[in-house]
């Protein structure tokens, strides 16, 4: 059987999308999304993204499989990817378009701009260890700055869902961090039931942080939108950054608001098509 795909890329964070509105099941199983991400042996890709049919009142569905085969509940620079993915379906990809994304983070509405960038309204943070999920404190309250031991260390961390969970700690050097080494340890550490994206910050200004990230799934990555989020969320948390900052990540720089006025977080970033074929 022939797969139809487009492959697209958020800040150099890559993914295969797959045209997936005739069906409520994915075209593809893990196992073969694993195989379809292999940069040598496959297309390459952090992640494989299926347009399908929406539900609930909205206009499509997003799932995605990272390249390891377990599926997240969202991904920020993968639902950019989609948004101007559906838009180049409905031949509307010059054009200003709103989406209704139904994710197992709960709906996300990505909008298109005609300078090539994609605002998405990320929704709610959730700060309650119960909600991210971890047992650094108890069920109903948040974790802000509070010690974790990693690799024989003990890391200052703030841990944040934008519907998936992550865990944020601030360096004095994001570039000196063995991310190959540590991401793994923190990733599956026993604080984090359903383990955990790490992102280490560097402060250089309030409106201007930089970012590493490993990636649940994935890995390192050169950029993750929800992890972005997660950071200025957890920088506004621990008074390192204002509401509104440009974060730096390896593949560029995507603009994050956490809003006062209703509380909700936006991100700002490129989604660029790279090449479609089948396989």
């Amino acid at each position: 059987m022939a797969i139809e795909f487009t492959k697209y890329h958020g800040l150099g964070n890559d993914f295969i999308l797959i045209d997936n509105r005739s069906s409520s099941d994915p075209a593809v199983t893990p196992e073969q999304a694993v195989k379809l991400c292999d940069r040598h042996f496959g297309i390459g890709g952090d992640g494989v993204i299926f347009a399908l049919p929406g539900q609930d009142g909205t206009d499509y569905t997003m799932r995605i499989f990272n390249s390891d085969g377990s599926e997240p509940e969202m991904c920020g620079n993968g639902i950019r990817c989609l948004a101007r993915f559906i838009a180049e379906l409905e031949g509307r990809s010059d054009s200003t378009v709103e989406y209704r994304i139904h994710t197992l983070a709960g709906v996300m509405k990505p909008q298109l701009r005609l300078d090539g960038q994609v605002t998405v309204d990320m929704g709610l943070p959730r700060l309650l260890a119960g909600e991210i999920p971890t047992t650094l404190a108890p069920a109903d309250q948040k974790v802000i700055d509070l010690p974790l031991s990693v690799a024989g260390k003990s890391w200052q961390v703030t841990c944040v869902s934008m519907g998936n969970p992550h865990c944020i700690t601030f360096v004095e050097d994001v570039a000196a961090i063995p991310l190959e080494n540590i991401g793994p340890q923190f990733e599956h550490h026993s604080v984090f039931p359903q383990r955990t994206n790490t992102e280490f910050i560097q402060v250089v200004r309030k409106d201007y942080l930089k970012m590493r990230v490993w990636e649940r799934g994935a890995g390192i990555t050169l950029a993750c939108g929800t992890g972005a989020c997660a950071s200025l969320v957890a920088g506004v948390l621990t008074g390192m950054s204002d509401r509104k900052a440009t974060i730096e990540l390896p593949g560029g720089p995507l603009e994050i608001e956490w809003s006062e006025l209703d509380q909700r977080v936006y991100m700002t970033g490129p989604a660029e098509k790279v090449f479609a074929g089948s396989v």
